[in-house]
């Protein structure tokens, strides 16, 4: 009887994501899961995966280490007025990055290696 009772705690855990959203950063995946608690109240589950390797060559292991917080829909809006905020001053001191700026900088660094790296070097020597 207590094996039914686990294996229905974990089919509700399953069924309780709604909708899920990933986002990849460089070495972190963040995981925005709207989930959905016994009273049928939505909140949103907010997941860090961080990829750590220890070790090194054939020695290496990776492991993920995760950090989470639930935001529930109370403190949405503080929550949001706080980033907001955070995100504000943030550009305010050091400018804003947009994925645009970034492809753009890429660009100019590949064009600036081009230009200094040339390709094929070609001497002309002539003897008399």
């Amino acid at each position: 009887m207590e094996e039914f009772k686990k294996k229905s705690a974990v089919d509700t855990n399953d069924k309780e994501i709604v909708f899920s959203k990933s986002i990849k950063a460089g070495k972190r995946i963040y995981y925005l899961d709207v989930k959905k608690n016994r009273k049928d109240e939505m909140f949103i589950a907010i997941t860090e995966s961080k990829k750590i390797i220890s070790g090194e060559g054939d020695d290496s292991q990776v492991s993920f280490e995760k950090h989470k917080i639930f935001l529930y829909k109370e403190d949405f809006e503080k929550f949001m007025t706080g980033l907001t905020q955070a995100i504000s001053f943030i550009n305010g001191e050091q400018g804003t990055i947009s994925v645009e700026n970034k492809i753009e900088d890429e660009k100019e660094k590949e064009i600036k290696s081009e230009e200094i790296i040339p390709e094929e070097i070609k001497i002309d020597i002539d003897f008399e």
